[in-house]
């Protein structure tokens, strides 16, 4: 693994795989993650990988934001994120 897929999965909530995947549709680190949004982020993955892809992703990249577990991300904002992330589909 190179050391960009490593950074990432350094992150909370997020694994080897995520950070391939993250990193396969252009995310080049952390900073961009941050950057971008885990709703960005997670649209980009959901629409490169449909079938691997799956809403735990999202809260994962919330909570790595965040810097908590994903089961710690507030309802509010998940409700949030998926407003976000249905805006981004319809585009």
């Amino acid at each position: 693994m190179s050391n960009t897929p490593r950074r990432i999965a350094s992150l909370k909530n997020l694994g080897p795989k995520s950070a391939e995947q993250i990193v396969a549709v252009g995310i080049d680190g952390p900073d961009e993650i941050r950057e971008l949004g885990a709703a960005e982020v997670f649209h980009r993955v959901k629409s490169r990988f449909p079938d691997s892809t799956s809403l735990n992703l999202l809260w994962a990249l919330q909570g790595a934001l965040m810097e908590v577990h994903w089961h710690d991300v507030p309802d509010e904002i998940k409700r949030q994120l998926l407003a976000e992330v249905e805006t981004l589909t319809n585009c």
